[in-house]
């Protein structure tokens, strides 16, 4: 693939044994900020591909094993858009009730199954640490999809190259990010906070007190010297935040439905609400909404959530062929 001259990030080539060849994706630990500079590049070039041509070979007689334990909608066809975008395969395995775990099959033998068949897996589970579980037993690389309320990588990847896209490559110094709603539960918002870290940002947590941001994750932000602050509502801070980021409150993650809809419309982002955000700032949101975000905002030019979708193409075809050995 072509080096487009007027990409912002770092250029890569074609060497088949890149230092990300044959490697997991499980947790936004892993990257640096080159790692990060690395792959928004592949990205980069992935979004003019997709533009110029559509779809391409370069991953042509690759498969590519789509594993959810979880009902999935933006992620499952994301990753099978971005496999047959760059000339792969897929097998989808969307419905694991039907399967040979219901009866009984444990998780690795599962993944050394489907190994059979695919080269790389995408991996989504309901159990913390499930990702980690499935690296150890493959030998294909496997990537984490989400493991419960634990970390969801190539969202967080997908997160930050919206805000690059967005906001300008050199920008996201200096940024105020704001998160809202549900941090206890969002898995989104985990990972997309730790990943900020390699960047100079102060980050804001807005929500009800039971939703808060876990301590384990404001710890380890802590650590990092990235200035956080929390508050019960939005009005205070959503005239500096540069991103704003949205989450729904998660119902299937409430043992109690009582508590559930105490909180359920606790932030709504509309137009009234956003006459005081700046002119230039962005709103994120992982979808799906619930009302957390009137269907009024949709046409503001801040409202970067359907776009941020459209990024997750291009970061997922990029980790398919860094993977696979061809970026």
């Amino acid at each position: 693939m072509p080096t487009d001259p007027q990409s912002p990030y770092l250029p890569f080539g074609d060497n088949t044994r890149t230092p990300w060849y044959g490697k997991d994706i499980l947790s936004v630990k892993q990257f640096n900020r080159a790692d990060l500079e690395y792959i928004f590049g592949v990205a980069h070039e992935m979004r003019g591909m997709v533009e110029r041509v559509g779809t391409f070979d370069l991953l042509k007689g690759k498969i590519l094993a789509n594993l959810f334990y979880e009902p999935s909608t933006r992620t499952s066809s994301s990753f099978t858009a971005a496999m047959e975008r760059l000339g792969g395969s897929v097998i989808p395995i969307n419905e694991v009730k039907y399967s040979s775990v219901s009866k009984g099959e444990s998780l690795p033998d599962t993944i050394r199954t489907l190994e059979c068949y695919a080269d790389v897996i995408v991996l989504r589970h309901p159990e913390v640490g499930s990702a980690a579980i499935a690296a150890k037993a493959a030998q294909k690389p496997v990537l984490n999809a989400g493991d419960g309320v634990g970390e969801h990588p190539t969202q967080a990847l997908l997160d930050n190259f919206t805000i690059f896209e967005e906001l300008g490559a050199g920008q996201i110094d200096g940024m105020t990010v704001t998160m809202l709603g549900d941090l206890k539960y969002g898995r989104t918002v985990h990972s997309l906070a730790r990943l900020l870290t390699l960047f100079d940002v102060k980050i804001n947590y807005v929500s009800p007190d039971i939703l808060r941001m876990p301590q384990e994750v404001k710890d380890e932000i802590a650590v990092k010297n990235i200035p956080q602050a929390e508050y019960n509502t939005l009005e205070k801070v959503l005239p500096e935040t540069d991103v704003l980021y949205v989450t729904r409150v998660q119902k299937e993650r409430f043992e109690d439905p009582a508590e559930y809809e105490k909180v359920k419309g606790a932030f709504v982002i509309d137009p009234e609400i956003m006459k005081t955000a700046k002119n230039e700032m962005i709103v994120m949101h992982p979808l799906p909404r619930v009302g957390e975000i009137s269907p009024d905002f949709d046409d503001d030019p801040r409202a970067a959530y359907f776009r941020q979708m459209e990024y997750g193409l291009y970061v997922r075809m990029a980790l398919l062929a860094m993977v696979l050995g061809k970026a």
